[in-house]
């Protein structure tokens, strides 16, 4: 029998979405497909419409006006910066919240386990450092077992090494219950390090998709390559490696999008000017 090469279809699925909060557009059209199982991170300036995008597929914007097509799993968590943790409830009872059933009890402690808290179950959140409080919220959201989790900067409040450590500890646990993931972040790093593919957003429309596909740890390849998506994304960010603006990729009119991207794969950038599409290499 032929194997099935059908393309698998998307779990999120938007289309011409229109957000505005007043008189001004936030969202201005944007097309979005995510695979099951697919980590997407999603870039872009303060105000480009990252967080409301999250909040939109959330449910969760309706103070906002607009229009187009949302389709989503019934079975989705978000995860903010803030932990967001009841403070009169124990660690335990903050993961069990909202779980029913006899073996809801079971289940939170085994997510505790997984994020290496199971010995505080007992700890008021009060107690709790803030990588702890980060980590006892993603157990909150993964022990309900989501298709989908959203993730608006869960880590942009914590110091440089809890932030490594929580990467690790978000990749291992994607790994494991395979959800698609979409992780709001400003941190081109971050995005390469964890996700499977970059969606730049820009005025309230997806400029660009970046491929973020990197060989193993220890591949003599990867920091290359890391460097080339590093140049390449902060050039779609209209950002120079030293901090400064400089002209975006729109503004380039050559094949090679941003100079220090040679180590970027033939295929990897797709740019999304106005209803078109243009693939860079």
């Amino acid at each position: 029998m032929a194997a099935d090469v059908r393309p698998l279809s998307p779990i999120v699925r938007v289309r011409n979405l229109v957000r505005q909060f007043t008189l001004k557009g936030v969202l201005n059209g944007v097309d979005l497909d995510i695979l099951k199982g697919e980590f997407v991170a999603l870039l872009g300036r303060s105000g480009s419409g990252k967080s409301t995008l999250l909040r939109a597929l959330a449910d969760l914007d309706r103070e906002a006006t607009g229009s187009g097509d949302i389709r989503v799993p019934e079975r989705l968590s978000v995860v903010f910066q803030d932990a967001r943790l009841l403070p009169w409830k124990r660690v335990l009872g903050n993961v069990m919240l909202g779980l029913d059933g006899s073996e809801a009890e079971v289940r939170a402690r085994r997510a505790l386990e997984e994020v290496e808290l199971g010995a505080r179950e007992a700890s008021w959140p009060s107690e709790l450092s803030g990588g702890e409080q980060q980590r006892v919220a993603l157990a909150r959201s993964l022990v309900r077992e989501p298709e989908l989790l959203l993730a608006d900067e869960p880590f942009g409040a914590l110091d440089a090494l809890t932030r490594i450590r929580m990467h690790g500890l978000l990749k291992r646990l994607s790994a494991v219950h395979r959800p698609a993931i979409l992780l709001v972040t400003h941190d081109v790093d971050e995005a390469i390090e964890l996700a499977d593919r970059a969606v730049v957003l820009e005025d309230g429309k997806i400029l660009a998709e970046v491929s973020l596909d990197l060989p193993p740890s220890g591949d003599p390849l990867r920091a290359r390559l890391h460097a080339g998506l590093r140049s390449t994304l902060l050039g779609l960010l209209g950002v120079g490696e030293g901090g400064h603006d400089e002209p975006t990729l729109r503004d380039h009119a050559g094949p090679e999008p941003v100079e220090g991207a040679f180590a970027v794969r033939r295929g990897q950038i797709r740019l999304r000017p106005g209803k078109g599409e243009e693939y860079f290499g």
